[in-house]
């Protein structure tokens, strides 16, 4: 069921309901495949008797109708994939963050100047590293860089993937490293180290943002992204290659990985490059 808080002007919606209210804001129709979701939002009080909005929903969809920037954060982790997200239009800048298992999402607004600090939170950036202050991994592994093919990470995410609990306990590195063995190219450090990579786990996340734009004199859609592996107490992994934005078809088994040991400070810095400056805006 939808609901929402006066107090801090968040909601809590599906993408059913999002789409309901979209339709009413815009006056048009609502499919009747929806109409259960348009009586969820009428029991709630955001849409009243006479089909109103309530006005405290006039920001979010201010923003969602006509965004200026868009924010997409794809987190993929052991409890399975979530969407996140930010849209920043004129006047207002809203969050969206996702949780394992619901349907629901819950819609916030961010004030403009904390954008940065809202995307850090989303991908729960610790400034003193994941492992609470752990030298991230470095003195078992003192390598840097991991360069293998797309096709032998694979492997060993499947190969994590399809253990059982029982299977896992203590056992899991194992698993994963004969997965990792049939990359002949990757030596013994590299494997050991991808397979504790693998092992720590927390989530892999991709961050995207486009927005209205101008290339060559045309009008058009610019973006930019970039990919991180949250590996806990072995720290952040900036992963290179495949270099974000990747399109759909863009990439093979074959094709290289390439993940960077970097710093929170790093990760913040990526977050930071991503909105778009002033100049970089087509304003409608």
């Amino acid at each position: 069921m939808p609901s929402y808080d006066l107090s801090r002007a968040r909601f809590r919606l599906s993408d059913e309901h999002v789409f309901v209210l979209v339709q009413v804001a815009t006056g048009e129709p609502v499919p009747g495949e929806l109409l259960a979701a348009r009586e969820e939002l009428r029991a709630c009080g955001l849409i009243d008797e006479n089909g109103q909005l309530a006005h405290v929903l006039l920001p979010l969809l201010d923003t969602v109708i006509t965004p200026t920037v868009v924010i997409s954060l794809e987190a993929a982790g052991r409890q399975g994939q979530l969407h996140h997200g930010l849209l920043i239009g004129q006047d207002h800048v809203i969050s969206q963050q996702a949780w394992p298992g619901a349907g629901e999402s819950e819609y916030a607004s961010v004030e403009p100047k904390m954008l940065v600090w809202a995307l850090a939170d989303m991908v729960n950036l610790q400034q003193s590293g994941p492992g609470g202050g752990a030298d991230g991994g470095r003195a078992a592994h003192p390598d840097t860089v991991i360069e293998t093919r797309l096709g032998t990470v694979e492997a060993g995410l499947t190969a994590l993937e399809g253990l059982s609990d029982a299977e896992a306990l203590g056992s899991e590195r194992a698993y994963i490293r004969k997965a990792l063995a049939e990359d002949g190219v990757l030596g013994e450090a590299q494997a050991a180290l991808l397979a504790d990579l693998i092992a720590e786990l927390r989530s892999s996340w991709r961050m995207t943002a486009a927005w209205r734009g101008r290339q060559e004199g045309q009008d058009g859609v610019e973006g930019r992204g970039f990919a991180v592996w949250d590996c806990g107490p072995l720290g952040y992994w900036h992963r290179e290659l495949p270099a974000e934005p990747v399109a759909a078809g863009q990439v093979a088994k074959d094709s290289t990985m390439r993940l960077v040991r970097v710093e929170p400070k790093r990760v913040w810095d990526l977050i930071a490059d991503l909105l778009p400056e002033t100049g970089e805006l087509r304003h409608v």
